[in-house]
């Protein structure tokens, strides 16, 4: 593939057999390699669909700018879509999993007054070889909500509450079976939804409070 070049007036000049798409992909995985090698060691802990979520809006702002610098480039915003659907395909993902991933990040990418979420604008201003995305990171490093920590608290609750419900259902219909026979299947399995019940709604209390408590010391920060 031939390389692309830009004038003299900064706008970008691509061979006439590379797509406006492909060129975008080009950029767009060239700058990443960039920006994800500065940030390999610095040992970011945040939850993966966060830090997934803000890379990927990173990189909208930085395809973007650079489409609008293409030949008779109308849909740039469009481009920029269109060039992350095509890298993620080729990653390996699924194309109906890119499908509610690039419905998600459009969703994302704007804010309720309509203008762009920070880590667009991050990548959008982004320079070539600067720590844009490092800052972009970094803005959030204190932020409970986001942080891998809390998200594998989050995790464990899940299970112990699907799991710990599931045997405690087991155990409480098991229980009624063996040494209380002559019940009804309905109210052997009502004795296990309750047993359940009894057992999930502490646990989940529990989980809320820590969520809560974990919250009130978060610092406010603004939106991906």
């Amino acid at each position: 593939m031939d390389e692309t070049k830009i004038d003299s007036e900064n706008e970008v000049k691509i061979d006439s057999k590379i797509s406006i798409e492909a060129a975008c992909v080009q950029h767009g995985r060239e700058i990443m390699d960039t920006q994800l090698a500065l940030i390999k060691d610095k040992g970011y802990d945040f939850a993966p669909q966060f830090q997934e979520m803000t890379i990927h809006l990173y990189l909208l702002g930085v395809i973007w700018r650079f489409a609008e610098g293409l030949d008779k480039q109308k849909n740039a915003r469009e481009h920029a879509f269109a060039a992350i659907y095509s890298m993620l395909v080729s990653d390996g993902m699924h194309e109906k999993n890119v499908q509610k991933r690039i419905e998600f990040l459009r969703k994302m990418s704007r804010l309720e007054d309509d203008s762009n979420a920070h880590a667009v604008e991050a990548g959008y201003h982004s320079e070539s070889g600067d720590n844009s995305l490092d800052e972009l990171l970094d803005h959030y490093i204190d932020e409970v909500r986001v942080s891998g920590a809390f998200w594998r608290l989050y995790e464990r609750i899940k299970k112990t509450i699907l799991y710990g419900g599931l045997l405690v259902a087991f155990i409480a219909i098991w229980f009624v079976t063996l040494f209380l026979p002559g019940n009804s299947t309905i109210t052997i399995f009502a004795v296990g939804l309750l047993a359940a019940t009894i057992f999930v709604i502490p646990v989940f209390l529990v989980g809320l409070l820590i969520y809560r408590f974990k919250i009130k010391k978060a610092k406010p920060s603004s939106s991906p």
